[in-house]
C-alpha cells in the first residue's frame, strides 16, 4: 500500500507542476470547420511556414507562375492570377480582381476536389478564406482548423497576387 501512495503522490505532484506551467496561447484562433458547417475556434499555428510539416515529394516542385505579369495599371484595377501551390491534398490557385488599389474580390481557380472529404472540405474552406482575406484586404488571416493545408496554400497564392500587384 505505501508503494501505491508514493506513485499516486508523485504522479499528481508532476500533474500539478505541469498544469501550472501550462501557458495560455497568445495567438488568433483559428476558425474549425465541420462536417455540420459548425465553425470553432482553435489555435492558429503561429505562421504558414513554422506550422508546415515536411513536405511531401508532391509539394517539393516550385510553384508555377502566373501566366501574365501585372501591367502598373493591373497594381490599381484589373485581374492579377496566383501560382497554382501544392499541398498534398491538392494544388490552389486564386485570382484577385483589383479597383482602385483594394481588393474586390477573390476567385479561387483551383482548389482541391479530388477525394470526396477534400471536395468537402475546399467548399466549406474557400468562402471563408475569401471573406476572411478581402475584410483583412491582406494574405494576413487565420488559418482555418481542419483545412490547414489548403489555407496555407490559398495564403501562398493570395501573397504572390499581392507581391506581384504592389511590387
Amino acid at each position: 500500500m505505501p508503494k501505491r501512495g508514493m506513485v499516486a503522490s508523485v504522479l499528481t505532484a508532476a500533474g500539478v507542476v505541469l498544469l501550472l506551467s501550462f501557458k495560455t496561447p497568445s495567438q488568433p484562433l483559428a476558425r474549425s470547420v465541420r462536417g455540420n458547417g459548425a465553425v470553432v475556434g482553435q489555435p492558429a499555428s503561429p505562421t504558414p511556414d513554422a506550422a508546415r510539416t515536411p513536405a511531401a515529394p508532391s509539394e517539393s516542385t516550385a510553384p508555377q507562375a502566373s501566366t501574365s505579369a501585372p501591367t502598373p495599371a493591373q497594381a490599381t484595377n484589373g485581374t492579377v492570377t496566383g501560382p497554382a501551390v501544392a499541398n498534398p491534398y491538392g494544388d490552389v490557385q486564386v485570382q484577385v480582381t483589383f479597383s482602385n488599389g483594394t481588393m474586390t474580390d477573390i476567385v479561387a481557380l483551383q482548389m482541391p476536389n479530388d477525394r470526396f472529404r477534400s471536395a468537402e472540405i475546399s467548399q466549406q474552406a474557400e468562402p471563408l478564406l475569401r471573406q476572411e482575406a478581402l475584410q483583412a484586404q491582406s494574405a494576413q488571416i487565420d488559418l482555418l482548423s481542419g483545412a490547414t493545408y489548403t489555407s496555407e496554400a490559398y495564403v501562398e497564392s493570395l501573397q504572390a497576387v499581392l507581391d506581384q500587384a504592389h511590387g
